[in-house]
């Protein structure tokens, strides 16, 4: 330890005194804050802007190790990104049970300010943008793309406009994750010559023979119930044909073989990682509704401060804005765990921990 370091200072670290006059309400008339509630409307947004920082530099992070050509998919590597998604998880968690917070504020209470921020709005937060564009959520996959990035009146203003067009052409978490799944080896040939069930299915359009044993059990697990022609030409689209969205046929096989062996040793860690990914999309789709919920308490159906449709726009976005919803929909695919194929020897030995084999 080095004694010689001159001590820090809890304000004088964290920056509490400049952090502390940040908060400048509209409303404050000769030293008296007309508003109450402008205080608390201030000091929430500027905390949702301070964990989108957070967010963005969890996301950065795990952007650098899922770019990498060859990520190790059961080493120290993706460990890491696991482990950051799932804070990232927890941090959407927050930040939507602080909407709790914002809604002790009433629409009477909003209303003493809200001509203040005429053309100011939520909308603006560049942060936020930055993290849906990191994630993969492009302009032309939104809800009103026209309306998205505009720089009139409610939009961004051309330095926050430009360096969100200048994220959106950055690899996304989505385009890596993609390109990951894609190039898993636990297909190659190596490791299927002494399957058992080999011989009762063969190769469909470039796939490994487990993928036609694999239909057949999928086809006999659908109930009366179910439109068996409609998600057997889906499963034979997705898996087989064109795939699904941003994501091709042999990623969305993969994604599908892990979420199957997920009990399989090296399988941990590749599932929590696309499972933490839905999970983030979950918490995104919940801040959306719980940021609709709120505007209909507090405007009804007005137009909002930046000028926007208000509750039109914000429903067509919980209704649209997904990112990770293809990984989600693989689960549609999922047959029991009692009826999967037993793997062959030779990929089940690979993905154990096989320390006596040393």
């Amino acid at each position: 330890m080095n004694h010689e370091r001159t001590p820090q200072y809890y304000g004088d670290y964290l920056g509490i005194e400049r952090l502390l006059e940040l908060q400048k309400p509209l409303s404050l008339k000769e030293g008296k804050l007309i508003a109450h509630d402008e205080m608390l409307f201030i000091i929430i947004h500027q905390a949702y802007e301070l964990w989108f920082k957070q967010i963005l530099h969890e996301i950065t992070a795990c952007g650098e190790v899922l770019s990498k050509p060859e990520a190790d998919d059961d080493g120290p590597d993706m460990n890491v990104v696991v482990h950051r998604f799932k804070r990232v998880v927890e941090i959407w968690k927050l930040l939507n049970h602080q909407v709790d917070v914002l809604e002790t504020m009433t629409p009477l209470d909003f209303l003493e300010f809200r001509e203040l921020l005429h053309g100011a709005s939520g909308f603006q937060s560049k942060q936020f943008r930055e993290i849906e564009a990191s994630l993969g959520l492009r302009m032309e996959s939104r809800f009103r793309p026209d309306y998205y990035k505009h720089t009139e009146l409610g939009g961004f203003n051309e330095k926050d406009c430009a360096e969100i067009n200048e994220f959106e052409q950055k690899p996304s978490i989505l385009q890596m994750v993609e390109r990951w799944l894609a190039r898993a080896p636990f297909f190659q040939e190596e490791f299927w010559s002494d399957w058992s069930e080999i011989s009762a299915g063969s190769a469909q359009n470039g796939a490994s023979p487990f993928w036609q044993r694999y239909r057949t059990l999928y086809e006999q697990s659908l109930s009366e119930r179910d439109d068996k022609p409609d998600l057997l030409g889906k499963f034979d689209g997705i898996f087989f044909q064109s795939g699904w969205g941003p994501f091709r046929p042999a990623a969305l096989r993969a994604a599908l073989f892990i979420m199957l062996y997920r009990d399989e040793p090296l399988f941990r860690l590749p599932f929590a990682l696309l499972n933490s990914l839905i999970e983030i999309d979950e918490q995104l789709a919940t801040f959306r509704y719980r940021h609709l919920q709120m505007v209909r308490r507090m405007i009804g159906t007005r137009v909002g401060t930046g000028g926007s449709s208000g509750e039109q726009y914000l429903q067509g976005a919980v209704n649209r804005n997904y990112i990770f919803k293809e990984l989600a929909g693989v689960i549609t695919f999922l047959i029991e765990r009692c009826h999967l194929p037993a793997l062959p020897s030779r990929l089940h030995r690979a993905l154990r921990f096989n320390f006596n084999d040393r």
